[in-house]
């Protein structure tokens, strides 16, 4: 599918330095380390998720350490929760984080031509509640990205990473069984943790790389490689973990009825691979075929480095060249999905919340909450789209120890809502504050700091035009 290959330019992006102005999370000068949340409606997205209303929980460091105790420490700081609502902190299972650029001619020792604020581009994730996100196109500059999160200089989500792999002869490629292989061998050596396999790999290479992942014991992701078109059975062999996309099933066929459905589900359910759906994609794949007003008006726009801001308008994939039979193709995907998701909902396959966030016209952090009232009008109910990006993504990842549920020893990544989001899915938007691995960010801090964000991207956005980046 010509018109949906990710490109890769996108993916090199990043934001390096800590920001000198007012903006700045001063993360080592957070000094809190005890906070207790007084009065406030637990929905803990346990398996039974029953809520706890005017509960008192205690975070004590970065863990939670207690809920409803009679034990209170002294020198806290105390959050009011009246009235809230306490939600585990939202997982993205499907990003694309910008890394640092060398856009101009290379020669030995160069490296990197453009370095920018990694803390403006971790607040969109941060400010939206998403405190987990999957890179399912991991570099090595993922790695320096995640080590300034963990040492504290930045603020950000934690951040799992995937290996890609395609076929073909340019990036991580592998085009035979041995090969694929030893990419996999590699990629563990490197501290991948998960394996991603593309479109272009052919059938035998593919089945190797799976294979190889399942004695490296890294879980396998990603698309259905064009190869299984008309014999998708075939694609999915043990440990092929989970289908990145609703889009890899419509690339598998030219009926898009509700029977297809249901045989690429029960595919699914019988080899155990959960799925993405991944629905903002297409959505606004077929708005910006229709108009480049959809990426202006997009209301994180403004929050987008101007970079990418420009080259989501003079360089957008999906409009260049549109046509009414395009938007027409992309109308049926859309629809397609969603009977992807009634049918995968019914055969009872796990579905996670990913967005494609990095992507023209999907902001990240925001596309989230996008995701999660797509998968509400889809048939999903608000429990379980909430369960999609939190207690559902972490038993993926193996993290469900740690992550995904509100329980006492687990890491206190939460969001606190001004209103319940079981009653209106809309309302996980409504953000009061922030704990990301156990610091407190609350909403009037979040909103200052965006808009100095906004504020700065306005004052450089003419500094920034993609037609002339080779020149940076």
């Amino acid at each position: 599918m010509k018109y949906l290959k990710i490109p890769a330019l996108f993916l090199l992006i990043s934001f390096h330095s800590i920001a000198q102005n007012n903006s700045t999370l001063e993360t080592k000068n957070l000094s809190h380390n005890a906070y207790v949340i007084k009065n406030v409606n637990i929905i803990p997205m346990t398996a039974d998720n029953e809520v706890i209303e005017n509960a008192t929980i205690v975070i004590r460091d970065n863990i939670i350490s207690s809920v409803n105790s009679d034990s209170i420490p002294k020198n806290v700081k105390i959050i009011d929760g009246t009235d809230k609502w306490l939600i585990p902190g939202l997982i993205d299972m499907h990003v694309h984080n910008l890394a640092d650029i060398r856009m101009s001619s290379n020669y030995p020792t160069k490296g990197a031509t453009l370095f920018f604020n990694n803390q403006d581009f971790m607040l969109l994730y941060i400010a939206n509640g998403v405190t987990t996100a999957f890179e399912l196109n991991g570099r090595v500059e993922h790695f320096g990205q995640r080590n300034e999160i963990i040492n504290g200089e930045v603020m950000g989500p934690r951040i799992a990473l995937a290996f890609l792999i395609d076929g073909g002869n340019s990036g991580n490629y592998a085009n035979t069984a041995s090969d694929g292989r030893q990419t996999v061998r590699i990629a563990k050596q490197q501290g991948y943790e998960f394996i991603k396999v593309y479109s272009n790999l052919n059938a035998e290479t593919y089945k190797a790389i799976v294979d190889e992942a399942r004695i490296q014991k890294m879980k396998v992701i990603g698309h259905i490689p064009t190869v299984f078109k008309g014999n998708t059975r075939d694609a999915f062999v043990p440990h092929f973990g989970m289908v990145a996309h609703a889009e890899e099933f419509s690339s598998q066929t030219d009926r898009y009825t509700n029977d297809v459905a249901k045989e690429f589900a029960k595919l699914a359910k019988d080899n155990g691979t959960w799925v993405t759906p991944n629905l903002s994609n297409l959505v606004y794949i077929a708005k910006q075929a229709r108009s480049l007003d959809s990426v202006r008006n997009l209301p994180g726009f403004k929050y987008v480095h101007p970079l990418m801001q420009s080259k989501w308008i003079v360089s957008n994939q999906y409009n260049k060249g549109t046509s009414p039979q395009r938007v027409a193709y992309f109308d049926s995907l859309v629809d397609f999905h969603i009977q992807l998701v009634k049918a995968f909902k019914e055969e009872g396959v796990p579905m996670v919340a990913g967005t494609d966030s990095g992507t023209s016209g999907i902001v990240w952090g925001i596309s989230l909450h996008d995701e999660l009232k797509l998968l509400v009008d889809a048939g999903l109910t608000t429990k379980e789209a909430l369960t999609s990006a939190t207690r559902l993504p972490a038993e993926w990842l193996e993290i469900d120890d740690r992550i995904g549920t509100i329980e006492t020893g687990k890491f206190a990544d939460l969001v606190l809502l001004a209103e319940n989001p079981l009653e209106n899915i809309k309302n996980t938007r409504k953000i009061e504050g922030v704990f990301v691995n156990g610091k407190w960010i609350g909403k009037e801090r979040i909103n200052i700091m965006l808009s100095e964000l906004e504020k700065k991207n306005d004052l450089n956005k003419n500094d920034f035009d993609w037609n002339k980046r080779a020149e940076y």
